[in-house]
């Protein structure tokens, strides 16, 4: 274990840089086992013999862009929400960044459009890594500005 945990708020802006999303606001959830992630429009593909999958999602929740994504399906299991509603979930590997912190996370996709938030990170995903601190917000950065072109 690290001696010396990152603090984070309740809710953060993050990255999955490896599903080509830059930004999205994530609710930091340690009453949630499971990491969340919205998507739809679910495609099974083979990419170089490996079983992935490829969904949109859009990551920001007032408008924005619809972004596709592909990652190897790491497994399809059942996950009860916080109403205790069981769904049968795809779940894929992708790197989380957070702040300087960087790491490798089991993320379920599921239908997010009426949530606050695309995304949710669980206690799993946090473990060995962050302490949260619930009066906080944005402890680790703001929203990244869209780059303009000169």
């Amino acid at each position: 274990m690290q001696s010396k945990l990152q603090t984070v708020g309740w809710r953060e802006w993050v990255a999955l840089p490896e599903l080509g999303i830059l930004a999205i606001k994530a609710k930091v959830d340690t009453g949630a086992r499971t990491t969340a992630l919205h998507a739809y429009d679910f495609e099974e593909v083979v990419d170089n013999g490996t079983r992935c999958l490829r969904f949109k999602t859009h990551p920001l929740q007032r408008g924005g862009d619809v972004v596709v994504c592909q990652a190897e399906v790491v497994d399809k299991r059942v996950v009860s929400d916080s109403g205790g509603h069981r769904e049968r979930r795809w779940v894929i590997l992708s790197e989380l960044r957070m702040g300087e912190l960087s790491w490798p996370v089991e993320i379920t996709l599921t239908s997010r459009k009426d949530m606050r938030f695309r995304m949710l990170i669980g206690r799993t995903a946090l473990n060995h890594r962050a302490l949260v601190d619930p009066s906080r917000s944005y402890v680790v950065g703001k929203r990244p500005r869209k780059r303009r072109t000169p």
